[in-house]
């Protein structure tokens, strides 16, 4: 796994073969990073959520790009030490891992964020609410963006609050505002 561009560019983190974690492809996680920069400046440190982390590949993105506060949400506790682990590689008070369930990290958060980015496994059942609920707890900011990666059974184009959509390969974003 690399970063893609930043000050942390070229940068390379060994994912152990034995995770499960789905990391998003380059390709995908380049062109997702081209879309947010109409959306988000990142020379004004926006702040940003990554739920189901998986490796922290997004929370490291993010990072090396200028936010100035990434909360990483992951549940399983390999992911979790790893992704703590890269992050200490980096030496950046930036990123805030924590191992928790996302769905109860929603529920007793007050924070709010300029950007949210969710990478469920594609089998999650709760995917069609993810909107719903992440959007109606008001954990996004009014001029605030929330990305939903998901597999290409999943159409979220008649949602109040959908901007767009964007296919790179079987790696679908649904973008909300």
């Amino acid at each position: 796994m690399r970063i893609i561009t930043g000050k942390y560019r070229g940068r390379h983190f060994e994912v152990p073969r034995s995770f499960q974690a789905r990391p998003t492809t380059d390709f995908a996680k380049e062109n997702l990073f081209n879309v947010l920069q109409a959306y988000l400046d990142f020379s004004e440190e926006p702040t940003a959520l990554d739920l189901f982390s998986g490796t922290g590949s997004i929370t490291l993105e993010l990072v090396s790009r200028g936010c100035g506060h990434v909360v990483s949400v992951e549940l399983d506790v390999r992911h979790h030490r790893l992704i703590k682990q890269f992050v200490d590689k980096l030496q950046d008070t930036a990123a805030m891992p924590v191992r928790a369930d996302v769905f109860q990290f929603v529920a007793k958060c007050r924070e709010q964020f300029d950007f949210i980015f969710a990478d469920p496994p594609y089998t999650l059942p709760q995917i069609p609410e993810l909107p719903d609920i992440i959007l109606g707890r008001n954990l996004l900011k009014d001029d605030g963006l929330f990305v939903l990666e998901h597999g290409k059974q999943n159409d979220f184009s008649a949602h109040p609050r959908f901007v767009e959509h964007r296919s790179y390969g079987s790696v679908n974003f649904s973008f909300f505002q």
